[in-house]
C-alpha cells in the first residue's frame, strides 16, 4: 500500500502556487497536479532546499546533479501524454521525484540511473512510499534499455544530435522527450512521436540540460 501523509500549511501553500503558475501557462492536467500532490517533494532534496523545493529553480543535488524546477518537470510529464496504460523507460532517476509522479500516472516506470549513491537514495525514497510499479536500475541508460520496447521515454539529459537508436525503444506510436543540442548552450526541448521506423519532431521548448553520459562513473 502506497503511504502518503498530509501535507504541511507550507506546503499546501506552495502547492498551490504551483497549480497556479501551470494554469497561468494553460497546463490544467488534473490527473497530474493530484500525482505531484501525492508525492511530497521536500522527501526529495535536503532540509536546506526544503524552502525552495517547488520552486522554477534547479536544486542542487548529490554527485554534481541538479533536480529538474518542478515547472519544467511538469511541463515534460504533462507532454508524455500519461494515461495509466503505459510503461515509461526514464534516463537519469536522480532523487526518484519524477519516477514516483509518473507511478501515479503509468502501468510501469524503468528508471536508470548511472551513479550509484544517487540509485541507492532513491531507492530508498521509492520503497518509502510504497511504490510497486516503479523498477529502478543503476546502470547506463545512454543507450536505453534491454526491457523494452516502451510506449514512453523520458530522459534528464541532453543529446547533440537526434538519439536515433531510441527509435526501437518504443512501440509504434511511442513517444520520446528529450533535450538536444551542444552541452555549452541552449538546447531543444523536443517531443519525438515514432511513426513507423521514424521519428517526427515537435519543439516544445528551451532548457539547460547536462549532456548524456556514458558508462558508470567509478566513484560515486
Amino acid at each position: 500500500m502506497n503511504e502518503k501523509r498530509a501535507l504541511s500549511e507550507a506546503e499546501r501553500e506552495d502547492f498551490a502556487a504551483f497549480v497556479l503558475r501551470m494554469r497561468g501557462i494553460g497546463l490544467d492536467d488534473k490527473p497530474l497536479m493530484a500525482a505531484f500532490e501525492s508525492v511530497p517533494r521536500r522527501g526529495f532534496v535536503d532540509a536546506e532546499y526544503h524552502h525552495v523545493a517547488m520552486s522554477t529553480g534547479t536544486i542542487p543535488i548529490p554527485c554534481g546533479e541538479a533536480l529538474e524546477g518542478i515547472d519544467l518537470q511538469a511541463r515534460i510529464l504533462h507532454a508524455l501524454q500519461l494515461d495509466g496504460t503505459q510503461r515509461v523507460l526514464e534516463i537519469g532517476t536522480g532523487t526518484g521525484y519524477s519516477a514516483s509522479v509518473m507511478s501515479r500516472l503509468a502501468k510501469r516506470v524503468n528508471t536508470m540511473e548511472r551513479y550509484r549513491t544517487l540509485h541507492a537514495s532513491a531507492v530508498q525514497r521509492m520503497r518509502h512510499l510504497g511504490l510497486t510499479n516503479v523498477i529502478a536500475e543503476h546502470a547506463d541508460g545512454s543507450s536505453g534499455s534491454d526491457d523494452g520496447p516502451f510506449e514512453r521515454v523520458v530522459c534528464w539529459a541532453a543529446f547533440e544530435s537526434t538519439p536515433r537508436n531510441f527509435v526501437e525503444q518504443l512501440n509504434s506510436g511511442g513517444i520520446m522527450i528529450c533535450a538536444i543540442g551542444e552541452a555549452d548552450q541552449a538546447q531543444t526541448l523536443v517531443r519525438m512521436s515514432k511513426v513507423g521506423s521514424r521519428f517526427e519532431r515537435e519543439d516544445i521548448g528551451t532548457v539547460r540540460f547536462q549532456p548524456i553520459a556514458h558508462g558508470l562513473p567509478s566513484v560515486l
